[in-house]
């Protein structure tokens, strides 16, 4: 008997459960997995074979092929709208997901705190709007998948500042209940020069909507809607 983590619109089309145990007696695959997906929830295996809902295996995205062990972990993942141990302490200070609300100016702080060469800063905030796709919206949940979603920024952040010439980049996102007109999202890009900080501010924040285990759900006068996409 495996365990099947699920987000976002897979727990709804599986009965607003939050996992699957299934029984895999006729082949240990990531495909023979999907076979029994489709068979018990075929709204949930059509996204599988359409690729809008991917399959991870121990934190990574998993091919047809995986195989599958007993005490892996395993996730169905929707749409997302390393180093030393002081290395790492170092990185988790810059990428955090987080319930609670942070303060914009503490955290240009600490990015102005990295180096006397940062010239120039950009910095994205994301805010919670009451208008979405045409549809009033009263407030924002934001789930996420613990560990792979911390894990996927600190890939933004090591990239960014590998291809990109700055000096540091700090990533926040919010997760819990979200109130209209607060804070979601921060990204701030320090360089020594004002392009090089936009272009990997832009970067980061397109990069984080692409490949972030992170799920939106707009809660709206006519009821709640999973976003797939996130502009």
């Amino acid at each position: 008997m495996i365990t099947v983590q699920l987000f976002g619109m897979t727990k709804m089309l599986a009965g607003n459960q939050s996992s699957l145990s299934l029984k895999m007696n006729d082949g240990r695959q990531v495909k023979d997995l999907v076979g029994l997906i489709e068979t018990r929830y075929p709204a949930i295996g059509e996204l599988i074979q359409k690729k809008k809902v991917l399959v991870s295996v121990n934190q990574e995205i998993a091919h047809d092929e995986t195989v599958i062990g007993d005490n892996d972990e395993i996730a169905l993942l929707p749409p997302f709208a390393g180093g030393t141990e002081e290395e790492q302490i170092h990185a988790d200070q810059f990428v955090r997901v987080q319930r609670k609300n942070f303060s914009i100016d503490q955290e240009l702080d600490r990015v102005r705190s990295r180096s006397k060469r940062i010239g120039g800063i950009a910095t994205f905030l994301g805010i919670a709007r009451d208008r979405s796709r045409g549809r009033d919206v009263d407030g924002i949940t934001f789930e996420h998948y613990e560990g792979m979603a911390q894990k996927k920024l600190r890939d933004i952040r090591e990239r960014a500042l590998k291809d990109f010439d700055i000096l540091e980049l700090l990533i926040i996102h919010r997760y819990g209940e979200i109130a209209i007109g607060e804070n979601i999202v921060l990204i701030i890009a320090g360089a020594e020069h004002r392009a090089d900080a936009f272009r990997a501010c832009k970067w980061a924040i397109d990069e984080l909507k692409q490949i972030t285990p992170i799920w939106k759900l707009e809660h709206t006068p006519e009821g709640e809607v999973w976003v797939e996409e996130h502009p």
